[in-house]
């Protein structure tokens, strides 16, 4: 039954928890040095097919989730808490971000394929990387029916709308916020992601301890009948 206050509790659930793993914000300063000296359509045409990519592989991630955890006989407990580390790794790695090294010439030849960049390295891993496809999956084998897919991808879409807005503007917003704005926007980032991190592995713990004691209830229940 559709339920709009569960569908935006969803959806905002989504953006939340994407958004700061995506950090397009972050991101930009690397699609501008990319793009350095294409012109205003170019750039805007990487941005919308960075923006695009990103959609699909967290829509696939999103439908096929499940059926990869099946297959490989991955609990949901097991990914929540997988999940979380990578997540709060990502987040300690952008509280001590590394000094920026200067693109090899190897880097600048292959960049040259502008079509290349929009895919790897913006939309994977940076835009779309372990992390966000880790979030999806675990938020597609929470779901309580198949319609909360639809708000599930709608968040997912929003997230991928704001990162092309962010690309196409990444020269702007870099010359606005400075190098101290883009570090300190990237801590901040990275403490919203620890936290959320340190949350899917409780709750991954949490529920792995309860579903532990509940099948040695049932094992003990069944012996006594026995």
């Amino acid at each position: 039954m559709f339920d709009l206050s569960s569908w935006i509790g969803l959806i905002a659930g989504t953006v939340g928890a994407l958004l700061p793993i995506a950090n397009p914000f972050s991101t930009a300063p690397v699609f501008a040095a990319l793009t350095r000296g294409e012109d205003a359509r170019s750039r805007n045409r990487q941005a919308r097919l960075a923006s695009i990519y990103m959609a699909c592989v967290l829509l696939v991630a999103l439908i096929a989730g499940a059926l990869i955890l099946e297959f490989f006989g991955i609990s949901l407990q097991a990914l929540r808490v997988a999940g979380g580390l990578i997540i709060a790794k990502i987040g300690f790695s952008m509280l001590n971000p590394e000094p920026e090294r200067p693109i090899s010439r190897r880097d600048q030849d292959e960049s040259a394929d502008k079509d290349a960049i929009a895919f790897s390295p913006i939309a994977m891993p940076l835009l779309s990387g372990p992390g966000s496809i880790a979030v999806t999956i675990s938020m597609a084998t929470s779901t309580r029916s198949i319609t909360d897919y639809v708000p599930i991808a709608i968040g997912i879409i929003i997230v991928a709308a704001v990162a092309w807005i962010v690309l196409r503007s990444s020269s702007p917003i870099v010359d606005a916020l400075g190098r101290t704005g883009v570090n300190a926007l990237t801590r901040l980032m990275g403490l919203v992601l620890v936290c959320i991190g340190v949350q899917f592995v409780v709750t991954g713990v949490f529920d792995l301890v309860n579903s532990q004691a509940a099948i040695e209830k049932a094992a003990l229940a069944s012996a006594l009948l026995l």
